[in-house]
């Protein structure tokens, strides 16, 4: 039924109120009038008036110089009312209480809030779209190729996201919430607090992840990335790498600050997650000499290998400026590599005086590299790196990635604890499919180049990445194109034997102890991510709870009682908590004059990005002289915060680049 008259609407008998809400609101639609229910009674009747009508209500008693947006309101008061009322016939019928509207009709309906409303259906693809790491902007595309006429907005996206995120709390504040998916899931979790109950450290260890970690033991990149959650905490990354020479999240960890005490929380439960068994062989950092001490602290026996792409940086941002022009500053650093890459401890102090008697001029970049960098030489000179076990890695680019990619999942920097966690278990659950994936794969199948007699041993037995390093080593022994000396230390880092270990190519074969297990396969099963884990834990408590019953009943009545009370005080009263406090960053770049967004999580300019910079537009405009660079990295300086932390012993560090 479509009438083309008030008159016509108001003669009409319907069948349900739903029928009568429909007809109504298509009829005042195409007038241009939008109306919404002011109240209502189930099953007895229905008010409804323009969705203009009503005042706008100051609920939160804001001034305007205290409101913070540029707000408005659609609300104009407008008079127009309906009534609708079901009768004795059990029918609905229609009254106009009121006919005049106070305002023109709306060209374009699409401007009404109410006709931008999502289905249900909609509603639960935008739910699924969502856990499923989707973008608002995409989900908005879906929607609109699935329904061109629809008017959604990405407005409204974003207020389903939060209605939906605010459904799924049932109730609970996002720290209960929080706590109660990890206690859940199986995760290994602990926090610290203030003497306020407000939470100050969370470590958080997925089970897949703590498979992984315990899988490949060997190697881990340590990391602490920033402007991933709206306390401001840091948030400390610790990347793994698999078989496949690929790499997977092993942990997170929320930090206050970043200082030893906080590192070294950290890496005791880094080390309940890796297991009594298991201890890192290397670690890879930047030159936060708090994490390094931690290190040190934790897990004495592990080398600490400095990341060499950092170090390149930072002796950027502190001595280009003492160079006039590109050519010069490119000697100097292709000087400085041929130090850093010295094979011997020799060859290392002839390179050395060799680069003083060079630069003897440019004191002030050797005081900084001499002061800052050689009391560390033995964790970044290939001197004394390449006598580890250290897999090809000498840089943190692995956690640099695991930034970005956790970035993409992260969408914004203003997520709660709550959600940024339930994003990081998303960003490792595609993580974690990916190499069971790729780890089935490389049990059925053998590189074509591999299948020979020689490498018969190795056979479904070692990675593909491991195949290829040691089909190059094999080329080169069968080509003698191998250096006439071996060294050991391709064999000693990668853990595969070099080219002068295979003489025998020709009759032999390789036999699997000659490669170190980081690389076997076949002694990897990732099927069941909850299988074992935290059965270390479990077999403990289970072991006090048969203690306790054993000896409870021997104990006097007294004990018995205390015992009780203990148990029901543990068990029974909640845990109360409360989210972060806000945490003033101490340790990177804040941008004064161009300001990102808020809920930005790109990361702030590094100094020696801004001395780049600097030096860029010198260049261009014809200025070379050192000391008006320098004067203009003074400036840079002065625009942005510099990035120091302070170490324990009170000396202030540079902090390098992060994501």
């Amino acid at each position: 039924m479509d009438p083309s008259t008030e008159e016509q609407l108001i003669s009409i008998k319907f069948e349900t109120r739903d029928k009568l809400l429909d007809c109504v609101r298509a009829f005042y639609s195409k007038r241009g009038y939008i109306l919404s229910i002011l109240r209502s009674k189930a099953e007895k009747s229905v008010v409804l008036r323009c969705d203009r009508g009503g005042n706008y209500r100051n609920t939160h008693k804001i001034s305007e110089e205290q409101r913070k947006k540029f707000t408005s309101s659609r609300l104009a008061n407008c008079p127009f009312q309906l009534y609708g009322k079901k009768n004795e016939e059990g029918t609905w019928a229609i009254e106009i209480r009121n006919n005049e509207h106070n305002h023109g009709p709306s060209t374009d309906i699409s401007a009404h809030a109410s006709l931008r409303r999502l289905t249900p259906d909609q509603l639960e693809s935008v739910e699924h779209m969502s856990n499923c790491g989707i973008r608002p902007k995409q989900i908005l595309a879906s929607l609109r190729h699935d329904d061109p006429d629809t008017r959604v907005i990405a407005r409204t996206i974003y207020n389903a996201k939060k209605k939906i995120q605010k459904n799924n709390l049932q109730g609970k504040s996002a720290i209960q919430k929080l706590f109660e998916d990890l206690g859940d899931g199986r995760f290994k979790f602990n926090i610290l607090r203030d003497e306020e109950d407000h939470i100050t450290h969370l470590y958080v260890a997925d089970p897949r992840s703590i498979l992984l970690t315990r899988n490949f033991p060997n190697i881990f990149i340590m990391d602490c990335t920033y402007k991933t959650n709206r306390y401001k905490m840091p948030l400390l990354n610790i990347i793994g790498m698999t078989s496949f020479n690929t790499s997977f999240f092993s942990a997170f960890v929320f930090l206050k600050r970043e200082r030893t005490e906080d590192y070294i929380w950290a890496l005791r439960m880094f080390k309940e997650t890796l297991g009594e068994v298991n201890q890192p062989l290397v670690v890879i950092t930047d030159r936060e000499l708090a994490l390094i001490n931690a290190i040190q602290d934790v897990f004495p026996s592990t080398t600490n290998i400095l990341c060499i792409w950092h170090i390149n940086k930072n002796i950027l941002a502190k001595c280009k400026m003492y160079f006039q022009t590109k050519e010069d500053w490119e000697t100097f650093s292709s000087d400085w590599q041929k130090v850093v890459y010295s094979s011997t401890e020799g060859e290392y102090i002839d390179n050395w005086r060799e680069f003083e008697t060079t630069y003897k001029e440019k004191n002030e970049a050797l005081v900084y590299i001499k002061e800052t960098w050689l009391p560390l030489k033995e964790k970044f000179v290939s001197a004394w790196t390449d006598g580890h076990l250290h897999l090809g890695n000498r840089a943190s680019s692995r956690a640099e990635g695991a930034h970005s990619k956790l970035k993409k999942y992260l969408e914004v920097s203003t997520g709660n604890l709550q959600i940024v966690k339930k994003k990081i278990c998303l960003a490792i659950d595609n993580e974690f499919n990916e190499i069971t994936v790729q780890l089935a794969r490389e049990k059925a199948q053998v590189p074509h180049a591999c299948d020979i007699p020689y490498f018969k041993n190795l056979i479904y037995r070692i990675s593909t990445f491991a195949f290829k390093e040691l089909h190059e080593q094999y080329m080169m022994a069968k080509k003698g194109t191998m250096h006439p000396i071996c060294t050991g230390k391709f064999t000693t880092t990668m853990g595969i034997p070099c080219a002068h270990k295979m003489e025998n190519w020709r009759t032999g074969s390789l036999s699997l102890d000659q490669v170190h297990p980081h690389w076997r396969i076949d002694t990897r099963e990732l099927n069941n991510p909850d299988s074992n884990l935290g059965a270390d834990h479990d077999d403990q408590i289970e072991n006090i709870i048969d203690n306790f019953r054993r000896e409870y009943h021997k104990w006097p009545l007294d004990k018995k009682k205390r015992a009780e009370e203990i148990i029901q005080q543990i068990t029974i009263q909640p845990d109360v908590l409360f989210e972060p406090t806000i945490t003033s960053r101490e340790n990177r770049f804040q941008v004064a004059k161009k300001r990102k967004a808020k809920n930005s999580t790109r990361r702030d300019p590094s100094q020696f990005e801004i001395v780049e910079a600097r030096w860029q537009s010198n260049s261009s405009n014809g200025v070379t002289h050192a000391r008006q660079m320098h004067q203009d990295t003074n400036i840079a300086a002065a625009e942005f915060e510099v990035p120091t932390t302070v170490s324990d012993g009170g000396v202030i560090d540079w902090i390098d680049l992060n994501m």
